[in-house]
């Protein structure tokens, strides 16, 4: 019981950097914690903390159900290629590393400890500045931009994409870092960027100038004018102090893409901006306009600077409202219901051994985020993805593919699935019924 706590109360502190060089220093990749596992737990406890406390200090909402339901799922999508394999950054680095290191730094100094720091933090910086600079680059990293809304769910709004375009900037470090070394930085650096997405936290006085805080990354998701491409940072704010890419928080933050995309399906955010591209990139004459389009900046246009410029950037008020589709309280609370559902199938599944079956898992998840995402848009189509996903998970859990976490309770979720089938059948029944009577 006791280590259970000192794990559980590592993966706490590992979201804020408060670890020691003795604690975290590994000889051998292996031995590294799965340090964002045991994080897990504390991302939904300071989810649902956060709602209560930003309740009652702004005395409104500080997310929609849809919108946070979104979010979470975009972590989900996003960590499902580790579900077959070792993340592409680690892979990279202990290749280089075997192959030509040049120096090897002792793993367990704390030199080597504080070095890594460093280097990890300076890595994410232009990894995170090259997302917003490069466009086929911002195609991925615009997933983590796309919420209107700004809060701790926000922080799990990653891309499925971007972790195979960010290995490339961390291979200098493999010339003389071990690999535990760099596995344990490029958990901790992720883990620490979780809880500076709020705005309960309005000020940290004098860390302000050193570290990456609440303020500094909100400015960060700020779709104002001054806030675009601002506070790369990921720990340390030091960077853009240095690099000129930094500016304090001033005006109203207005939150979101410069121009939303208005949509809570999950897939559609992932994909959309690289159909943008392409059809950008097809009205262009020349092979090199066309390459220009992905290389560049996402604002770029033949005649314009690299990065482009803000022209068409809209003037905002301050009175922006966020994306939020009202829903009445039994649909939100289905929502809430089947996302539970699905999210206790994701646990589940990291525990499965047949690929095979992993891949059908995974299948349905997306099919899931799909449906789910086209009830919270209010599409009229909604109803018969539901009809098909509910047909799925009863059959699913039929077999067994599906208990619920608490054995208790897959006897029950089984009985509420299939209610649910029978509520979207009668539904499209009724509508066709409604269609035909119509037409006559």
């Amino acid at each position: 019981m006791e280590e259970m706590k000192d794990i559980s109360m590592a993966g706490l502190r590992s979201m804020f950097y408060m670890v020691t060089p003795n604690e975290s220093s590994f000889q051998h990749v292996e031995e590294v914690p799965k340090y964002t596992s045991q994080a897990s737990p504390f991302f939904i406890t300071l989810i649902l903390l956060e709602l209560v406390v930003g309740w009652i200090k702004m005395g409104k909402p500080i997310a929609s159900i849809s919108d946070g339901i979104t979010s979470i799922f975009a972590g989900i999508i996003s960590r499902l290629p580790s579900l077959f394999m070792r993340g592409l950054e680690l892979t990279t680095y202990i290749f280089v590393w075997n192959h030509f290191r040049m120096v090897v730094l002792p793993w367990d100094s704390p030199w080597t400890w504080w070095l890594a720091f460093l280097a990890v933090d300076f890595g994410y910086y232009w990894v995170h500045r090259s997302s917003h600079e490069v466009s086929f680059m911002w195609a991925a990293h615009q997933v983590h931009h796309s919420s209107e809304y700004y809060n701790l769910s926000t922080a799990l709004r990653q891309s499925l994409v971007h972790h195979f375009l960010s290995w490339v900037f961390y291979l200098p470090m493999a010339l003389a870092v071990p690999p535990s070394v760099f596995a344990v930085h490029i958990e901790f650096n992720l883990l620490y960027q979780f809880w500076i997405h709020t705005e309960v936290i309005k000020d940290l006085g004098p860390l302000e100038w050193i570290l990456n805080t609440p303020s500094h990354h909100r400015v960060h998701h700020g779709r104002n004018l001054y806030c675009i491409d601002k506070n790369y940072g990921g720990v340390l704010i030091v960077w853009d102090r240095l690099f000129g890419t930094f500016t304090p928080e001033k005006d109203k933050v207005v939150y979101g893409l410069v121009f939303p995309i208005k949509t809570y399906e999950s897939l559609n955010i992932q994909f959309h901006y690289y159909r943008y591209l392409w059809r950008k990139a097809s009205r262009f004459n020349t092979l090199s306009e066309k390459l220009s389009t992905f290389s560049n900046g996402p604002s770029w246009k033949p005649g314009k600077p690299r990065l482009g410029d803000h022209e068409q950037v809209p003037h905002l008020t301050g009175k922006e409202v966020p994306l939020d589709r009202q829903l009445s309280l039994a649909a939100r609370l289905y929502l809430v219901i089947h996302f539970l559902l699905v999210l206790g199938l994701y646990f589940k599944v990291k525990t499965m051994q047949s690929q095979l079956t992993v891949l059908a898992m995974i299948g349905y998840m997306l099919l899931t985020f799909t449906s789910l995402g086209h009830l919270m848009d209010r599409r009229p189509k909604a109803a018969v993805w539901e009809m098909l996903r509910c047909a799925v998970m009863l059959a699913l859990q039929s077999y067994g593919y599906m208990d619920a976490i608490v054995p208790a309770l897959t006897t029950p979720a089984k009985a509420f699935v299939s209610l649910c089938l029978l509520f979207w059948v009668l539904h499209n029944g009724s509508q066709l019924v409604r269609i035909k009577n119509k037409s006559n």
